[in-house]
């Protein structure tokens, strides 16, 4: 089975949306998930400037190829109050398109009895409000911070059973040196969502580079994938709009293809 490819607007964080799409079609690629749109990670405020409301967005998005599978917001589930609020603000928008997840960062820096606690709340929380509001749309909780290391994740996925998970397939690897088919081995039944990128050595540790570049070890993990028959997408995080020194997301994708990297 061939994998679904997907690319973050991370990468391409100065285009709108009608240019976003323009640039999945001329790759073949049919979805996308909403980061960052025309300068700002604010992306309701940006798809109401360009649409005007969740149900033109529909009725344009209706007759293009390319799908908008997920969003992400800026809440955090560890620490702090979960803010409910900023995830709601997306849940119009990715009702209106029938995008499948909105991401919440994980937060904190060493995952702790605390927050496991905290997240068996609060994600029922969620889940009493999505099904008395009838949202088709859920959340899932990337690993970029408490969960970014192969041991707390894969105690996060045994102890938090509703928990879904975007996992950082790179970050997991770079952090902890960890063979990303171990990690995925212990935390595929949690997985909804992956991001994938490369990177190679470099004097301040490691560095980004153009997939295929690098020593990330994509081509296995990709045939474990495909023998799995993965039905999530396996999304491209070009992080250009924190690196803004990288090559364009045009390059990144181009290079991604003609290195069968993924």
């Amino acid at each position: 089975m061939s994998l679904t490819h997907c690319f973050s607007t991370l990468g391409c964080p100065d285009l709108s949306l009608r240019q976003v799409v323009d640039l999945a079609v001329h790759h073949g690629i049919g979805a996308i998930e909403l980061r960052a749109l025309s300068g700002s990670v604010d992306v309701p405020a940006r798809l109401t400037a360009e649409f005007g409301s969740p149900e033109a967005l529909a009725d344009w998005l209706a007759l293009q190829s390319v799908a908008i599978v997920a969003m992400g917001t800026s809440a955090r589930l560890f620490g702090e109050a979960f803010d409910l609020a900023e995830v709601e603000r997306f849940v119009p928008w990715a009702e209106a398109v029938g995008a499948r997840n909105l991401r919440v960062f994980d937060g904190g820096t060493v995952l702790t009895d605390t927050d496991i606690a905290a997240a068996r709340q609060r994600l029922d929380l969620w889940t009493d409000l999505r099904e008395k509001r009838g949202w088709t749309v859920d959340v899932m909780i990337e690993t970029h911070d408490a969960l970014v290391h192969h041991e707390p994740l894969a105690r996060f996925c045994r102890e938090v059973p509703q928990a879904r998970i975007l996992w950082d397939a790179h970050h997991t690897w770079a952090k902890g040196d960890t063979d990303p088919l171990v990690t995925w081995g212990e935390i595929a039944a949690r997985v909804v969502h992956m991001h994938v990128k490369d990177s190679a050595p470099a004097p301040e540790g490691r560095a980004y580079v153009l997939p295929g570049a690098g020593d990330f070890p994509m081509a296995a993990l990709r045939r474990r994938l495909e023998e799995e028959g993965v039905a999530f997408p396996v999304s491209l995080e070009w992080e250009r709009l924190w690196h803004p020194q990288l090559p364009s997301l045009d390059e990144a994708l181009a290079a991604a293809a003609a290195s069968d990297w993924w």
